[in-house]
């Protein structure tokens, strides 16, 4: 046959999908949009690398650029200050600025450097602070808003963000000297566990999308069968029909380009607008990769034509009607489980393949097994659902009219959850792998956040005033308990010795009885006693006999630098002051402080050293917060922002996730978050279009005198029957790919009830999607559903 005659009958079929009538009509409509749902995912993950690119690029360019040093102050030079802060669980960075000359580099995303005292703050952070929930920001924000910063200088439209230029920064509390914008530091390859983790999140999160579209180009089936069939009576060939019903679904599949590209095209104007797990980004960096675009382009057209031919292999069209209103075939189950064997097959050499100590892994085995096994749970899905619904008889009216339905057309209904299938059972496996890897990328601080739940350090600059600071901090509305401590450093007098390139060193903190305790174990204390603290090398501390070289029970020690590095900042001339370690000073052991950390060096009472003699002093500060006063965080954070511009603030933790597991874990929470709400979709869409193709049927039923409360039931068991069954399905198949892909990387299995919280959603799903369609459904069971066209 000629390709001319070929592409008449793909036109032909075409046309019929946008010229059938109203029910043609909205059948073309409803497949289109179901194909859009699924392009507008698809581009949205093609952009998804994009916009990971454009963030890592927004946050290197705005950084100062550390390449180099610059040793002395320049006309273009400025000293800069990373100061970073917690607002209600939100983070703010922000950047202080000092300019050493008249001709500083302007920040980016600004258009001229903020004067003395003043800020330019980002969008987002502009309006909180404008709003009445940002009071209490704007006190520890002292600086005058004189600007905004541009989309040049935030990785997001969302992040909160400041840069202002202050006078209080030098070289004893600055971060560097920059002279230009612009730095990054290349990443370390990912561990070969997130290279898993992600590999398998990208098949799970992008295949039931390819499911739901090839699901959505077969809306619409039955009725687009018995048109074949009066074709047939006019004279077309079984070719032909094929032909005009791959150009029917072509011409859906094209539309459905259409709509998804213009649902994208919408959706990334919003981007700023919305935020998922952290993550949003500007318009502009929502851009699909090339490669990609062009292939969900390709291959969702070809997907529609394939996927209808292949459905009407199935089916015999005939020119009095259509095999299909028969009792189907019984399916055949072999085939269905060598997909999952050869899935397995696939992933079975990878065994202990993928190790933790390297960054490659065999991703194409894991991209094919994974896919396997997947797709095999899909096409087990029909038989299962035909094995149990063959088994179910008596029950309430609206129970048999559901099982009757789902015994006569048991491959429609399977189609409509089989996205649920494949999401469910994919998150399981998903989960599986959190759960196993989650020990991996998690270590436990140390930090014991019954003791203390801030850490403080303030720079000040006398004894008195760190004493000062300690006080005020501690007499903060919202703190139940602080540890306050003085320290400053404590050197060997006299010549250095031998090879010596500086005098041996070791910290000395000041503090009554009941903040050193918290650093050591104590006999006993009184204001006056002095104590010798020892780690013996613990975390990396200082060995014992090095400590000792700088000080020890009446040795005299130095309490400034006595041989300064010629880059340090001026101290005073002279002899550094002295102190002498009381003779009666005893040996203790040091025990972890609040943070974790084991401490070394001098224990001294307020009254056994005169503070004001120490050099350099910073006041550390661990806060125990009042759990019944509101926003208590905040308030010790704005007290401390008040006392000292440049001072930290960290939140103690018991645990610390790795940042590259965190990131990967934020991913794949956007992704499953945008998967399951096309899952729902989906659902919602599919039962919309069973219910039409039963508009006949239902007005028929609804005229003889059943109860619309008895279909209503009858479409919430056809909708749960399936899911019930794919969902078991899930959790048996997700649950033995979720073993298998640990078994991959050498781990166990942590919980075996992964599968619960997926099972919940999906129950959940079933409820949403009845609820939403029964305004369709008591629409289409009024009495002018009997008309015909």
């Amino acid at each position: 046959m000629s390709l001319r005659s070929q592409a008449r009958d793909l036109a032909l079929g075409a046309r019929f999908a946008v010229t059938g009538g109203r029910s043609g009509l909205f059948r073309t409509l409803l497949t289109a949009t179901g194909v859009g749902f699924g392009v507008a995912l698809l581009l949205l993950a093609a952009s998804f690398p994009n916009m990971l690119f454009q963030r890592e690029v927004r946050e290197s360019v705005r950084a100062v650029d550390g390449s180099h040093e610059v040793a002395s102050p320049r006309p273009d030079s400025f000293l800069h200050l990373g100061q970073t802060t917690v607002y209600r669980e939100e983070v703010i960075s922000g950047l202080l600025l000092r300019p050493e000359g008249g001709a500083p580099p302007v920040p980016p995303g600004a258009t001229a450097f903020p004067p003395v005292g003043g800020m330019l703050v980002s969008p987002a952070l502009g309006e909180l602070l404008d709003s009445p929930e940002g009071a209490l920001l704007k006190e520890r924000l002292p600086y005058r808003v004189v600007g905004t910063i541009g989309e040049a200088g935030l990785i997001g439209p969302a992040e909160l963000r400041y840069v202002a230029h202050v006078d209080f920064l030098d070289r004893e509390n600055y971060d560097g000297r920059g002279i230009r914008y612009g730095w990054s530091v290349p990443e370390e390859p990912m561990n070969a566990l997130l290279v898993l983790l992600v590999v398998v999140a990208c098949v799970v999160l992008l295949l039931p999308v390819l499911v739901f579209v090839a699901t959505a180009v077969r809306f619409g089936g039955e009725q687009r069968d018995r048109r074949l069939a009066a074709l047939r009576l006019i004279g077309a060939d079984g070719a032909m029909t094929r032909r005009i019903a791959a150009g029917e679904s072509l011409a859906g599949a094209l539309l459905g380009l259409l709509v998804g590209t213009g649902l994208f095209a919408a959706a990334r104007q919003f981007a700023g607008s919305f935020t998922l797990w952290d993550v949003n980004a500007y318009p502009g960096d929502v851009v699909p990769m090339t490669t990609l675009a062009v292939l969900v382009l390709a291959v969702v057209p070809v997907a529609s034509v394939v996927v209808t031919l292949f459905a009407l292999r199935g089916v015999a069209i005939e020119p009095l009607g259509v095999v299909r209103t028969s009792t189907p075939r019984r399916r055949r189950l072999w085939w269905r489980l060598l997909l999952l064997a050869a899935g397995a097959a696939v992933l079975a050499p990878l065994v202990g393949a993928v190790q933790p100590s390297r960054t490659d892994i065999d991703a194409v085995g894991v991209v094919t097994g994974t896919a396997l096994v997947l797709i095999g749970l899909t096409a087990l899905l029909p038989w299962l659902v035909e094995f149990g619904v063959k088994r179910l008889h008596a029950g309430p009216v609206a129970w048999q009219l559901a099982v009757r339905r789902l015994q006569l057309s048991s491959g429609t209904a399977a189609r409509a959850v089989s996205g649920v299938v494949v999401a469910a059972a994919g998150a399981i496996a998903l989960q599986m792998l959190f759960q196993a890897m989650e020990g991996d990328f998690t270590e436990y601080t140390g930090e014991d956040t019954s003791r203390a739940q801030l850490a403080i350090g303030l720079d000040a600059r006398t004894g008195d005033e760190a004493r000062r600071m300690i006080e005020r901090v501690a007499g903060t509305r919202g703190v139940a308990g602080a540890v306050g401590t003085v320290e400053s450093q404590a050197w060997r007098p006299g010549p250095l010795r031998g090879s010596e390139e500086f005098a041996p060193t070791t910290s000395l903190r000041v503090g009554d009885c009941a903040s050193l305790r918290e650093f050591a174990t104590l006999p006993s204390c009184a204001d006056g006693d002095v104590f010798v603290l020892l780690a013996h090398g613990a975390q990396g501390s200082p060995d014992d006999a090095w400590i000792t070289r700088a000080a020890r029970p009446g040795a005299t020690v130095a309490l400034r630098d006595p041989h300064p590095h010629p880059s340090a900042p001026k101290r005073p001339e002279g002899r550094p002051p002295q102190w002498r370690i009381p003779a009666d000073a005893r040996w203790v052991d040091s025990r972890p402080d609040p943070t974790g950390r084991h401490q070394y060096g001098v224990l001294a009472t307020p009254s056994s050293i005169d503070v004001a003699r120490l050099d350099g002093p910073d006041a550390q500060i661990m806060v125990r917060l009042d759990p019944s006063v509101p926003d208590a965080a905040d308030l010790v954070r704005n007290a401390a922002a008040d006392i000292d511009p440049t001072s930290w603030v960290r939140t103690l933790e018991n645990t610390q996730r790795d940042a590259a597991f965190s990131s990967v874990r934020t991913g794949i929470l956007v992704g499953s978050t945008l998967t399951m709400l096309l899952v729902a979709a989906s659902l919602l869409v599919t039962t919309v279009e069973q219910l039409r193709d039963r508009k006949r049927l239902l007005s028929s039923l609804v005229a003889f005198g059943t109860r619309r409360s008895t279909l209503i039931w009858s479409v919430l068991w056809q909708t749960a029957v399936p899911v019930l069954l794919g969902l078991a399905l899930a959790v048996v198949g997700g649950l033995g790919l979720g073993g298998l892909l640990l078994e991959t990387s050498g781990q166990g299995v942590r919980d075996w009830w992964a599968f619960l919280p997926v099972v919940g959603i999906g129950l959940g799903l079933i409820a949403a999607v009845t609820l939403l369609s029964v305004p369709a459904l008591w629409r289409l069971m009024r009495a002018d559903g009997l008309r015909t066209e």
